[in-house]
Formats: structure tokens, C-alpha cells, sequence
């Protein structure tokens, strides 16, 4: 399995939001959109539930918000891109996030969501990849900076 198995254009946004609350609602009014939910409200409190844990935001500018939930048989991941001032998210270094890659998916497939963590992490500890991602125009741009990973 790639990265790129788990990502679609229609999940990536370009965001112009002030703080985390609206990053994550945004990406999450975009998976209920799409069609990826079946139950908005629980996916959100969940988020909500799993930031209040500890912060998602895991440094370098990045965050990686989650929930694994029962009924779901598939994992997907929606892309925000912060294009301007980065949002405050109590991450571990403190810096602001600009990018977010919110996870959602069953919760009965540990082995695989940490297979999907581990390949998102390894992709944005690479500078310029983080760096062509926030230079990034499209959400094509997006999904074709992880085909060359």
C-alpha cells in the first residue's frame, strides 16, 4: 500500500481559517460531503475527543488529526493546506500548523492505520515535500507531490 491509495482530490483543501476549531470543522464538513461519514456529529466529537487527549499537532508545522470509529470499512484522509498565517494547534515544538492530515477509518485495523501514520510521517519529515506542499495551487499539485514519494 502507498500514500497515494488513501488520497483523493476531492479531499484536499486549500484553508483560510483562524484557528483549529475551524480547520477541523472545515475538513470534516469536506469528508461529509464527499460522502466518506457516515454519522457527521460522531466523527467531529470524536476529533474533538482525541485533540483533548493530547494535541494532534505533532511539530514542524504539522497535525494529524484522527478517529478510527465502528462501521467504517475503509480509511481515508483529508488534506488542509493553512495558505497563509499558521494556526495555533499546542503542538509539540509550539510552532503553528500549516498542514493537517485528518484521519478517519475503522477502529479494528490498528496494523493499517499505523502503516497509513508512518507513511505520513515519513513523507513530511521531508522539508521540500512539506515545502511543495504549501507551495502547492491545486489539489491535483497535492496528490502528485505524494505520487513521487
Amino acid at each position: 500500500m502507498a500514500i497515494n491509495d488513501y488520497l483523493d482530490e476531492k479531499l484536499v483543501s486549500h484553508l483560510d481559517v483562524h484557528t483549529q476549531n475551524e480547520a477541523l470543522e472545515t475538513l470534516v464538513n469536506l469528508l461529509d460531503k464527499e460522502g466518506k461519514l457516515h454519522d457527521r456529529e460522531a466523527f467531529f466529537e470524536a476529533i474533538l475527543d482525541r485533540e483533548k487527549i493530547i494535541s494532534t499537532g505533532i511539530g514542524i508545522g504539522v497535525a494529524i488529526p484522527h478517529a478510527k470509529l465502528q462501521g467504517y470499512d475503509d480509511f481515508f484522509i483529508a488534506i488542509g493546506i493553512q495558505k497563509n498565517e499558521g494556526i495555533q494547534w499546542k503542538a509539540l515544538d509550539g510552532l503553528p500548523v500549516r498542514l493537517i492530515f485528518m484521519i478517519g477509518g475503522p477502529e479494528d485495523q490498528q496494523t493499517e492505520y499505523l502503516n497509513i501514520l508512518s507513511m505520513i510521517t515519513t513523507a513530511i519529515k521531508d522539508e521540500e515535500c512539506r515545502k511543495a506542499l504549501l507551495k502547492a495551487n491545486s489539489a491535483r499539485d497535492v496528490v502528485a507531490i505524494f505520487e513521487d514519494l
